[in-house]
């Protein structure tokens, strides 16, 4: 299924059903007075974070949804029915902006979560509504309002605790690949990653945490170049960043320390909130080095960068040193997770 993670669409809710004007007319009652009901109220339109969606590409093929329309009021003080109301699954991480003013109108965050896009009408009062002492048989009856219409802006980022962080061709899927029950395509060539992917890192039976790969950043991804600017923002929901750098590149490719710089400079330029998250440096490919050479390497990298934070060395197409990252990022992130629980409490 095609990865699309933005779309616009127009909403619609029904309109509510008018006021009926009637009178009484039964056998023996000849003045039974007023008794035209009220319309129904029109259907409002919600959107609802759903589970088995993660795309926004349907929204592509169906970008107009309606509710239904109230029910006209009848006699015998009959109510119509209220317009059936349209529910628009969405994909977890959903935010939605009104198209026009570019107002927030909400984010969908949690499984069932609904928000509320487009209200329905209001129904119109039928004659009944206006009996009074000094006009006992009205002969007027108001129409239902009409329902909100609105184009909203919908875009979809991704939920997850971690986030992959690197040049192309640095391992990122290698990685999610052999931590995770996710699938990327990996290759020996840069760009085999074309849309982002997630995937669960279960540590133990009750332990586990998300982790989600982007397509590689490029120098001038900011402005525009390769797929970065489409995908960064899909890492502004994580807790923790890896950055990861192949210490072995080939001998055409650019020293890892000038690609980790490239890197960073990309992500400052882009957020600021994205910069300031901590971010841990993971160097791959360390089955390409020799074991005499590994630290001295692995070290000028570090010094070279003036990096302070975790470093951590793994081989993700054997797996080497991953359980031992896997293990650190889970205990950060249930760190996180109670710092959060206190502030909430």
């Amino acid at each position: 299924m095609r990865f699309v993670d933005e779309a616009e669409v127009l909403v619609e809710a029904g309109d509510g059903g008018n006021g009926a004007v009637g009178f009484r007319r039964e056998k023996y009652i000849p003045m039974g007075g007023p008794d035209g009901g009220d319309g129904g109220d029109g259907g409002s339109v919600y959107l609802v974070a759903v589970e088995n969606v993660n795309t926004l590409v349907d929204f592509r093929y169906h970008a107009v949804h309606r509710a239904k329309r109230g029910q006209n009021g009848m006699g015998r003080n009959c109510t119509g029915r209220k317009g059936d109301d349209c529910y628009v699954p969405v994909p977890l991480g959903t935010k939605v902006c009104d198209a026009e003013t570019d107002e927030v109108i909400g984010d969908l965050t949690k499984i069932g979560q609904t928000l509320l896009v487009a209200q329905g009408g209001f129904h119109g009062l039928g004659n009944t509504r206006f009996k009074s002492s000094i006009n006992r048989a009205p002969q007027k009856a108001s129409k239902g309002s009409e329902g909100e219409h609105r184009r909203l802006n919908l875009e979809l980022t991704l939920i997850a605790d971690v986030g992959l962080l690197g040049m192309p061709n640095a391992g990122k899927s290698s990685l999610i690949r052999s931590v995770s029950s996710a699938t990327p395509k990996v290759a020996d060539y840069p760009f085999t990653t074309l849309h982002p992917n997630l995937g669960v890192v279960r540590v133990d039976d009750l332990r586990s945490f998300v982790i989600a790969d982007i397509p590689g950043v490029i120098e001038g991804a900011a402005e525009g170049a390769g797929l970065g600017l489409q995908f960064l923002k899909h890492l502004s929901r994580t807790s923790l960043l890896l950055h990861v750098v192949d210490i072995e590149p080939y001998e055409s490719a650019e020293s890892p320390v000038e690609a980790a710089r490239k890197i960073i400079h990309e992500v400052e330029k882009w957020s600021d909130d994205l910069a300031n998250k901590p971010r841990w440096l993971v160097l791959n490919k360390i089955d390409r080095v020799l074991d005499e050479e590994l630290n001295e390497r692995c070290q000028t990298i570090v010094d070279a960068l003036g990096w302070a934070a975790p470093v951590f060395k793994i081989a993700a197409v054997n797996g080497e040193g991953t359980r031992e990252l896997m293990y650190a990022i889970m205990n950060f992130i249930e760190e996180q997770r109670r710092a959060d629980s206190e502030q909430q409490g």
